[in-house]
């Protein structure tokens, strides 16, 4: 075989770029988190997310108003794409829906899901005191002020805002139905179904007025350090049978693929702090701090 032409081989690094972009990535193994900084080299930074929410390092703001969600109730008539992205759940939303009250405006997105597995319900990002919760949803926001897309918005510091929900196994949730009852239709990675619009309220905590705010990144590569994190202080729930609907029938693999890979655990681990300083909207229990540190003295 003969030596590639130059024209031919500038042809060929147009058509594909090398990894700059950076390439696969999973969770554990070869392409695991603990080797994401090589292909995508933000994730190696400063200021990464998600966060351990310590006592010691929250400072509360009055001035934090609570979050004003605007048009996030949909109408049934409204067509929604759910999606598996081999990574996630994904279920794409309006940019009509928005948030206000905020440095600018942050128009949705999409919203996504972290979780556990199906002998370990412990899967959310972000951890309360080290406490993880069963899963952890995100609703991804951008500056439509400044940009005119997530994908303009994406790297930008102040590009985006994403609203961070705990979920607990415990009750049933009719509004985490109205999507989760389809995930048969996505199980591989690639697949997408059209879901009914519905009231995005529902699946939000009843309280968006106790809440963690601080600068991070995104959780997943390339780990943008674009977002103002909003992390509700309390947890919404989900049946054990919706939690399995998640932890269960979902591959991160393609139908084709003859060895198909469970999705799960796709999560990832807690980030240094970086002199980051956590704001929160409401008043820590002082009784907590005390029997904290309590505890923490007095261990062996």
């Amino acid at each position: 075989m003969g030596i590639m032409s130059f024209p031919l081989l500038i042809m060929i690094l147009i058509a594909f770029p090398l990894s700059s972009s950076g390439g696969k990535w999973t969770y554990d193994g070869p392409v695991g988190e603990h080797h994401w900084s090589r292909n995508y080299p933000y994730c190696g930074g400063a200021f990464q997310s998600p966060i351990n929410f310590q006592p010691e390092l929250l400072r509360f703001d009055p001035d934090l108003q609570p979050i004003q969600l605007q048009d996030y109730n949909l109408s049934s008539k409204e067509q929604l794409t759910l999606s598996n992205n081999g990574h996630s759940v994904q279920l794409s939303l309006p940019s009509r829906m928005h948030l206000s009250g905020l440095p600018h405006r942050y128009s949705a997105a999409q919203l996504h899901f972290h979780w556990g597995s199906s002998n370990t319900p412990t899967g959310s990002e972000h951890t309360i005191n080290g406490k993880q919760f069963a899963a952890e949803m995100h609703l991804v926001h951008f500056n439509s002020a400044k940009y005119p897309n997530i994908s303009v918005a994406v790297d930008k510091s102040d590009g985006l805002a994403v609203l961070g929900i705990f979920i607990e196994v415990g009750e049933f949730n009719p509004a985490f139905d109205q999507f989760l009852k389809y995930v048969n239709g996505i199980k591989y990675k690639g697949q997408k179904v059209q879901v009914a619009g519905f009231n995005i309220r529902e699946l939000l905590p009843a309280r968006l007025d106790e809440y963690y705010r601080y600068d991070g990144s995104l959780t997943t590569p390339p780990c943008y350090p674009s977002v103002l994190w909003t992390v509700f202080r309390n947890p919404v729930s989900m049946s054990l049978r919706q939690y399995l609907a998640l932890a269960t029938s979902l591959f991160s693999s393609q139908a084709q693929e003859s060895a198909p890979m469970p999705l799960f655990g796709n999560y990832r681990k807690t980030q240094l702090m970086d002199n980051r300083v956590v704001l929160v909207s409401f008043q820590q229990d002082a009784s907590m701090n005390i029997n904290l540190s309590f505890k923490l003295w007095f261990e062996p």
